[in-house]
C-alpha cells in the first residue's frame, strides 16, 4: 500500500514590518524615560542612607573615645576615621565643640542655636557645599547629627 504524497507546503518568511519595530522601540523608550528618574531617586535615597549609617558609626566611635579618655579627639584621624569619605566623595566634617571658644563655627538651627553641645559631625551632601546655619540653601542637603545624636538625617528634615 502506498500513500499519496502530501500536498506541497508553501513556506512563508515571517517577520516584523518596519512599523511594528518602530512601535516596539518607541514603547521601550517610553518605559526607559519613566524608569530613569525612579532609579535616580532610588540611588539618592541609598546614598543618603549610607551617609546616615556612616555618621552613626563614626559617632559611636567618638562617644566610646569620649568615655575612655574624658575628652574628644581634635579630628577624625584621632579615632581612625580621618580618610573616610561620604557617598558623594567628600570627607565627613567634624568639629569638637568642647574645646571651641564661642559658637561661631558650630552648626546652627533655624533659630541660630547650636545643634549640638559635644561635637558636630556631618556630610556636606550631594552638592559638596555647606555653611553653618541650616537655613542656608547650601546646607539644606547636608546629612547632619543634631541634638547630641538624637537626630541623624537630612538637614531639610530637621
Amino acid at each position: 500500500m502506498t500513500f499519496p504524497n502530501p500536498p506541497a507546503r508553501r513556506f512563508t518568511v515571517a517577520g516584523f514590518t518596519l512599523v511594528e519595530l518602530a512601535v516596539v522601540v518607541g514603547m521601550i523608550a517610553v518605559l526607559a524615560a519613566i524608569a530613569m528618574p525612579m532609579y535616580s531617586g532610588w540611588q539618592d535615597k541609598l546614598k543618603t542612607k549610607r551617609a546616615q549609617d556612616d555618621i552613626i558609626a563614626i559617632a559611636a566611635v567618638l562617644d566610646a573615645y569620649l568615655l575612655d579618655n574624658n575628652k574628644l579627639p581634635d579630628d577624625l584621624a584621632g579615632v581612625g576615621r580621618g580618610g573616610l569619605k561620604d557617598p558623594w566623595g567628600n570627607a565627613y566634617e567634624y568639629l569638637n565643640l568642647m574645646t571651641l571658644k564661642g559658637n561661631g563655627k558650630a552648626r546652627k538651627d533655624h533659630n541660630l542655636v547650636p545643634l549640638n553641645t559635644d561635637y558636630d559631625l556631618y556630610s556636606k551632601g550631594p552638592d559638596g557645599d555647606s555653611v553653618s546655619p541650616l537655613t542656608a540653601k547650601a546646607s539644606r542637603d547636608d546629612i547632619i547629627r543634631a541634638n547630641n545624636g538624637r537626630f541623624i538625617g537630612p538637614a531639610s528634615s530637621y
